[in-house]
């Protein structure tokens, strides 16, 4: 068994194996913000106008966007780090949970599609120290 992630809240890269088609089948690198604690993922993304990358909620099985200012899209993921659910979420909206989630990743309306993020696709996460 490999050895369980220990993150906190911060900053790191998002990397989706075999990215989109706009980058040619190369592994597409982005910025993401980690949410670990409970006051980080509460918060997540409200308030907020914009989002440059993504926000991973760890742990996390489901999200809401009420009292956002845009639309997301939303990424579930499971304990592998791979896709098992894409949505893109209006304000407003509360997301049913997923059974095998374990994290989940937030980005700007219709991004997730250009790096490549969609269902059976493994992204990795790199916590910068």
């Amino acid at each position: 068994m490999g050895r369980r992630r220990r993150w906190r809240d911060g900053v790191g890269v998002l990397v989706v194996e075999g990215g989109g088609s706009e980058s040619g089948g190369r592994d597409v690198v982005v910025p993401v913000e980690i949410a670990r604690s409970y006051r980080a993922r509460a918060r997540g993304l409200l308030g907020r106008d914009r989002l440059d990358g993504a926000m991973l909620l760890t742990p996390a099985s489901s999200v809401h966007t009420f009292r956002m200012r845009m639309a997301i899209d939303v990424a579930y993921l499971d304990r592998r780090f791979r896709v098992i659910s894409v949505r893109t979420m209006r304000p407003g909206r509360l997301g049913l949970p997923r059974v095998r989630s374990r994290h989940v990743l937030e980005a700007e309306a219709g991004v997730m599609a250009g790096w490549g993020v969609r269902v059976g696709v493994r992204v990795t996460v790199r916590a910068e120290e």
